[in-house]
């Protein structure tokens, strides 16, 4: 290996696109999921029976479920080509899962126990993830690539 090639994706780097495809299948499910509503006879009346304030909030749900979707994908797609901006955008990305996370914890209607569930995962991989970003070795010789 010269000097100037980057390292493989390996070691502990397994760990954090591990996580990055299982959230990438779950966001695809999530837009398929919304997608389905929008096509499907019995849920298109339901959803225009809805008040324009819930419309909205499920439209914007629906915009912010594609765009997260596409970024996690756009992300991954940097992972395996070892870009040099995946720390930093990973590193947002997890932010942004926690403050979903936070999101599904203050406003959904589900048990407090379901939510803190859904809660821990995502805080509990930032609070791994972050710092071996910021401070590996590894990361800093893999993700070389323009």
């Amino acid at each position: 290996m010269s000097e100037n090639s980057a390292e493989r994706i390996g070691g502990w780097l397994i760990a954090p696109l591990a996580w990055l495809l299982v959230a990438l299948l779950s966001a695809t499910l999530a837009v398929f999921l919304y997608a389905g509503s929008l096509i499907s006879p019995q849920t298109l009346p339901a959803l225009r029976a809805l008040s324009s304030g819930n419309m909205i909030l499920w439209g914007l749900s629906f915009l912010f479920a594609a765009a997260m979707w596409y970024y996690t994908f756009w992300l991954t797609v940097a992972f395996f080509k070892r870009r040099a901006l995946v720390p930093k955008h990973y590193i947002i990305w997890l932010l942004i899962s926690v403050l979903l996370a936070v999101k599904a914890f203050a406003f959904s209607p589900v048990s407090d126990a379901l939510a803190l569930r859904q809660l821990l995962f995502p805080l509990l991989a930032a609070a791994l993830l972050v710092p071996y970003f910021k401070r590996s070795a590894r990361v800093k010789r893999t993700f070389v690539n323009p």
